[in-house]
């Protein structure tokens, strides 16, 4: 076989559909968009969902009903059992957490009371609910509360809404 005769498979070219060339083309007059009407004037046509005017399937079904709170805080959670192999002489710290891999880095920790502390432990966490820290307390340990400062986002998608979120001293 040479380069001069290697052809393409049969079939797999096309000719081009000259549209608007007169009749005896079958494609002529119209140019195979039909009669008149939006969907055959050039530019874009209406979107897949339009149904000519009437209330459409999407606005028909009900709605997501109740509140969705945007600005809630989402917690990783740890029970206090899971931190009975914990060694005594070490505080529990969020990097040595997420360093071990028992919780991801991105969200707050908040502690829960579920099961018992059976060592003394120093624990830094978010949050305590009251049982945790009754029972860190009551097992002779320490409760360290960290702050976490929450992202707020803008309210609002229009220009310059990074200034919203600026602080009050960035401002003077």
């Amino acid at each position: 076989m040479k380069l001069h005769e290697l052809k393409s498979p049969e079939g797999s070219r096309h000719r081009r559909k000259r549209i608007g060339r007169g009749y005896g083309s079958g494609k002529g007059k119209t140019g195979g968009k039909g009669m008149m009407g939006q969907k055959a004037r050039s530019g874009p046509n209406p979107s897949p969902v339009f149904e000519g005017g009437q209330i459409p399937l999407s606005r028909k079904l009900p709605y997501l009903r109740g509140f969705k709170n945007r600005w809630r805080i989402d917690y990783q959670i740890l029970n206090l059992s899971q931190l009975n192999e914990w060694p005594a002489d070490q505080p529990v710290t969020i990097e040595l957490l997420v360093g071990s891999g028992i919780i991801g880095a991105k969200a707050p920790l908040k502690i829960l009371g579920d099961g018992e502390l059976t060592s003394k432990l120093t624990i830094e966490a978010h949050k305590f609910s009251g049982s945790a820290r009754q029972k860190i307390e009551a097992a002779g340990g320490e409760v360290v509360e960290l702050s976490w400062d929450a992202e707020r986002h803008s309210r609002s998608s229009g220009p310059n809404f990074a200034q919203r979120n600026r602080k009050k001293d960035d401002a003077q």
